[in-house]
């Protein structure tokens, strides 16, 4: 039998190998004709030559990455050992400049092959359709991108909007001010902006109105230019919600339009406006469209679980 031997140089065993060796069983799993074994710093392969030299070029490429990052997670060492070749892996890797820095250093970039799509669509697109389910990083990534474009004066204001779909868009009955009334389906926006911008320029650029935080019901009657808009949760914008605003675009603005078609909260029989533009702009020049799945998620390592789960309810019942 063949076997080869791995020396972990640099590099403690017991962070890479993960709580329990929980990263060597998942590398068991993908490799199940190999007899794998992870002792003191060594890695040992048993088993047929030409397997053992694909266990070594992904497990090399896993090192390199946890020198470079010092950390190895699932989502990691997934997008690792499904990726085509090491060569494909490297480019994206390489390919996944920083987009923005963020706060205290934060250096904030594309972390999938998916998000580093986005990325380039945007760069040659006016408009782009995100889709996919929770913790893809369709909004995250999008802001970055929208901050960046602020930064380099490629656009002089941000406008982020979703459709208040809980509040029916009247917000009427809720207590408080606008900005009070807004503020809890406006959170995930925030979020992102506060890891970005430095909480006293944030604060600057939303009292002047260079970041603009609305409902969609807001854009109505408006000409967005000069703008880096993006339209969040669009799985809940109404026909006519999503027509009005598609034709707000103005001259040098960037259109981002993000949402997950199995997380509807519309009335029932109503037709989300996003399912529809997909099919009707699907064909336009211009108009470029990416679509995450759940090896683009990066939030906690049982989103990822939790979504597979529902999907094969879904698809049982279908």
């Amino acid at each position: 039998m063949n076997e080869i031997v791995i020396e972990l140089e640099e590099i403690t065993p017991k962070e890479f190998f993960g709580d329990g060796n929980e990263n060597i069983e998942l590398l068991k799993k993908y490799f199940p004709k190999l007899k794998i074994v992870a002792r003191g710093n060594k890695i040992k392969a048993f088993g047929d030559e030409e397997l053992l030299e694909e266990f070594d070029r992904r497990l090399t490429m896993l090192l390199t990455h946890f020198a470079k990052y010092n950390k190895l997670d699932e989502n990691v060492i997934e997008r690792v050992l499904t990726s085509q070749s090491s060569d494909d892996y490297e480019t994206s890797e390489k390919s996944g400049e920083i987009i923005v820095h963020g706060v205290n250093g934060k250096l904030i970039k594309a972390q999938t092959a998916n998000q580093r799509k986005l990325v380039e669509l945007m760069r040659k697109n006016d408009m782009v359709f995100a889709i996919g389910p929770a913790g893809t990083g369709k909004t995250y990534t999008g802001v970055a991108l929208a901050v960046q474009a602020l930064k380099s004066k490629a656009v002089k204001r941000i406008i982020l909007t979703r459709p208040a779909v809980e509040a029916g868009e009247n917000l009427g009955f809720l207590p408080g001010d606008l900005k009070e009334k807004l503020d809890p389906y406006m959170q995930p926006l925030y979020d992102a902006l506060r890891d970005m911008i430095a909480p006293e320029k944030l604060t600057q650029y939303i009292e002047n109105g260079t970041i603009q935080i609305a409902p969609l019901a807001f854009m109505r009657g408006r000409t967005l230019d000069n703008a880096f808009v993006i339209l969040d949760e669009g799985q809940n914008t109404t026909h006519a919600q999503m027509k009005m605003f598609l034709t707000r675009m103005g001259k040098n603005a960037k259109f981002l339009l993000t949402g997950d078609p199995g997380q509807i909260d519309l009335p029932r029989r109503t037709i989300s406006g996003l399912k529809e533009a997909l099919l009707v702009l699907k064909d336009i020049d211009g108009i470029g469209m990416v679509f995450l799945d759940d090896k683009d998620v990066i939030r906690h390592k049982l989103v990822k679980k939790v979504i597979a789960a529902y999907r094969n309810i879904e698809n049982a019942e279908a």
